[in-house]
């Protein structure tokens, strides 16, 4: 499907949404092997109301072509139509246990994504990281988690959680307090209730304080806490209210040196 037949889908469903709208609906992944050189292909899925593909390639988890996902976010600002499908930026992708059947398209012209690194990626070791000036501030970072899971989210999780622990050893002595968040009220996707057990909250809080204590940080110094269902305005979350519920926040209040 070319990129002006998907417009006139787009509005003969009565989708013609702004980039802000919110998008969020759960299907199978499709593949895309493109034709453009290596890590070229496209991750699509159809929304099953509207019957709109959409581009999901720009989400930093990527979809497990054996079980459905849950997609969240906007359509992207760009005309472009690299894979056959109306572009989403931002877009989070999570894997359900749901299973699907793969499904791959061939590359019918499109030429699909050439893979980029991230912004959001670690830097390198080897490049210098700039030090927070004096006096030191208290700090809130956010770590992402995708729905239902509480393990590092690669090239997005790792960037927030390596800020986090650098500040916290930057600015030692200091106070840490590590809330986790879930999902624990239920949203209506696609005619299912997605929640998250309770109990997620802290298993993300822990994996957070494990991360700071391997990297040095004194264990007396951190304090775990959950919080209550709620979304967070953090840019970790590119303004995606889903994604912004399922969340560890780690407040890093510097102390006077004893």
């Amino acid at each position: 499907m070319k990129a002006a037949t998907l417009a006139l889908a787009a509005l003969a469903t009565g989708s013609a949404q702004t980039p802000r709208d919110p998008i969020a609906f759960v299907a199978c992944p499709i593949y895309r092997d493109t034709d453009a050189g290596a890590k070229s292909g496209c991750w699509l899925a159809d929304d099953p109301a509207t019957g709109i593909r959409y581009d999901v390639s720009a989400s930093p988890t990527k979809p497990d072509w054996n079980h459905a996902i849950l997609v969240e976010g906007q359509r992207g600002e760009s005309n472009a139509n690299p894979c056959g499908g109306v572009a989403m930026a931002p877009v989070r992708v999570a894997v359900l246990k749901a299973p699907c059947t793969r499904f791959m398209l061939e590359a019918e012209g499109y030429p699909g994504r050439r893979f980029g690194l991230p912004p959001r990626n670690v830097r390198p070791l080897y490049e210098e990281r700039a030090r927070p000036d004096r006096p030191f501030q208290p700090k809130t970072f956010a770590i992402p988690f995708d729905f239902d899971r509480h393990f590092v989210i690669y090239q997005l999780s790792d960037y927030y959680l390596d800020a986090t622990i650098n500040y916290a050893l930057d600015v030692a002595p200091a106070r840490i307090t590590v809330t986790g968040y879930a999902q624990t009220d239920p949203i209506e996707v696609s005619g299912q209730a997605l929640a998250e057990p309770a109990s997620l909250a802290r298993a993300r809080a822990e994996l957070v304080v494990k991360a700071l204590e391997m990297r040095g940080v004194p264990s007396d110094a951190i304090t775990l806490a959950t919080g209550a269902p709620g979304e967070s305005a953090d840019p970790a979350f590119d303004g995606l209210h889903g994604p912004s519920m399922r969340r560890v926040e780690i407040r890093i209040a510097p102390q006077p040196a004893r």
